[in-house]
Formats: C-alpha cells, structure tokens, sequence
C-alpha cells in the first residue's frame, strides 16, 4: 500500500480515542448499552485500522504475537476465576451474589459484573486482533 500521510494522521490522531471510546463501552455494558463484546469490537478496530495506515510489521510492534495469547488467556482467566469463585462459595457458577452473600460485601455484584465485562472484552479484542493479522498474513484469504 502506498504511504498517505492524511491516513496515516488521521489513524494516528483517532486510535487513542478509539480506544478510550472501547474502555468506555466495555465498563459501562453492564448498566448501559454495550459490554465486554462490543468494547473488544472496537479496541481491535483501532489495531485493525493501524494495520491499514501503517501496514503488519506497526501492528505486530505494538501488540507482538504472545501478547495476544496472553490477553485471549487472561481474560478467558478472569471469566472462569470468578465463575469457579462463584462455585466455592456455594453458588452456581457466575452466580455473583453468592461471593457477596458470603463475604457480606454490599454491591460486590456490581464489580463482578464489570470484571466479567473486563475479561469478554480483553477476549474478545484480543482474538479479533488475532483473526485480523492472520488474515493479512495470508494475503487477505481467510482459509
């Protein structure tokens, strides 16, 4: 791809907002519209656009390969951390009131809700990203 340089600013100028804009979605999906999934959509659409402004090699720079499988393992951690939390407290799994019920912590549910958002939306980004950079590896052909 030939080198622009209004695209290359405008990515440069947008992704940090962006990505704030993704933060938002993701710990606000619990109350309002949004979640762990739509956040992680729009964090790795800021990669994704990276990766059209300033080409693979940006993209891997920033966000290296095992990094990725570190972020999809994380947040798949957190989701089943406080799942099997759940379970040893006596409860189902995910089954948030129980840890507060069993700690006496008011609104404890609150935060492990937007933990679970948290760790959707790391997942989430971090596999997109992933299917991304894999398809431009391969040319733009995703078999």
């Amino acid at each position: 791809m030939r080198e622009n340089v209004v695209i290359r600013t405008v990515s440069r100028l947008s992704v940090p907002f962006i990505q704030v804009f993704a933060l938002y979605v993701i710990v606000h999906g619990a109350l309002e519209a949004g979640g762990g999934f739509q956040g992680g959509v729009v964090f790795a659409a800021s990669f994704i656009l990276m990766l059209i402004a300033f080409g693979r090699a940006s993209v891997r720079k920033r966000l290296a390969e095992r990094w990725i499988v570190i972020y999809s393992a994380l947040g798949i951690t957190i989701y089943v951390g406080i799942g099997l939390l759940c379970l040893l407290v006596g409860g189902n799994f995910l089954e948030y009131g129980a840890i507060e019920a069993f700690l006496g912590i008011p609104h404890l549910q609150v935060y492990l809700i937007d933990g679970i958002e948290i760790a959707i939306g790391i997942t989430v980004m971090a596999v997109m990203t992933s299917i991304i950079c894999d398809m431009a590896d391969k040319g733009g052909e995703s078999s």
